[in-house]
């Protein structure tokens, strides 16, 4: 009897200890995603192509697509039978308090992977990698340095680490700029286009998306040299590492299989709504770099 009273209490012990094992493990993203039946994107509504807002007000893109597929993840690891996704518009400026404060669980948008954003949320590995670049008007102001950009007025958009950059060089570099700060792309871009900006500053791809939808793309040209390397990431909630690891997997997947060079054909070098307009823009060596290695480095030597 003592003997059954001791097995009993052992098997009681590790059932214990297993349980706090599994409470330390569990997502607190994945908890509430299972309580609710609910999974919050974050999307961009002028982001073209990683995340805007097509003709009938649905978000799409590039970014959106890659979520979807971490969505499908999640209904796969809960075993859910439905999971409604609710999508939440935020901006350059919001996106990473919205994150860090659990409104949205994925931000599927343009959200550069870097130091000080890590000290707020977390971010999956790369999905892209660009170079923040300055647009002009032609015939114009030819930018192919920044001290061609000395004493202009240069628009970039708030939130965003191109602006933070211009700042920055603005005051080490005394290059006496007057800079302006739009609340999305498209603002930014109009400022440019009606010429209350010389110049513009942004990530390349993000200027490539809105001069290939403006009204005439050959008014338009980007400088060549880079100020900055931008790898882009989706950003969850810090501190979930179960939760990353399960978005990690997905996208380390799709990189593996190959249908990531689908999804970026269908995006970067295809005809894309609501303009059919093709970016034509080839992989870079930089992202077939990560698609190969994956990444979820904030080091811009990495991608070097």
């Amino acid at each position: 009897m003592r003997a059954n009273k001791v097995a009993y209490r052992l098997v009681a012990a590790v059932l214990a200890a297993l349980a706090t094992f599994a409470s330390a493990q569990e997502s607190l993203t994945l908890r509430k995603v299972k309580e609710t039946g609910v999974i919050a994107l974050g999307y961009r509504d002028g982001s073209i192509p990683f995340s805007y807002l097509d003709d009938r007000q649905r978000p799409i893109g590039y970014s959106m697509d890659l979520c979807l597929h971490i969505v499908a993840a999640v209904k796969r690891r809960l075993g859910l039978e439905a999971l409604q996704v609710k999508l939440t518009p935020v901006t350059s400026a919001t996106r990473i308090p919205m994150v860090a404060n659990h409104t949205i669980d994925l931000e599927c948008g343009t959200t550069t992977n870097n130091a000080e954003r890590r000290k707020q949320v977390d971010f999956t590995v790369t999905t892209f990698v660009a170079s923040s670049r300055v647009a002009t008007r032609r015939p114009g102001l030819p930018v192919r340095t920044l001290d061609d950009l000395r004493g202009k007025t240069v628009v970039s958009t708030a939130g965003t680490t191109s602006i933070a950059l211009l700042v920055e060089l603005n005051a080490t570099r005394g290059l006496d700029m007057n800079i302006l700060a739009g609340k999305d792309h498209v603002q930014s871009f109009r400022m440019l286009e009606s010429k209350r900006a010389d110049a513009f500053a942004m990530d390349d791809v993000l200027l490539y998306g809105l001069i290939a939808s403006s009204k005439d793309p050959s008014a338009y040209t980007v400088s060549t040299d880079s100020l900055s390397v931008e790898p882009y990431g989706i950003a969850l909630r810090k501190d979930d590492p179960e939760f990353k690891k399960l978005a990690d997997d997905t996208l380390v997947e799709l990189f593996r299989n190959g249908e990531v060079e689908r999804i970026y054909r269908k995006w970067f070098e295809s005809p894309i709504p609501p303009l059919q307009t093709n970016l034509r823009l080839p992989v870079s060596p930089a992202l077939r770099k990560v698609l190969t290695s994956p990444t979820d480095s904030s080091d811009p030597e990495d991608y070097s």
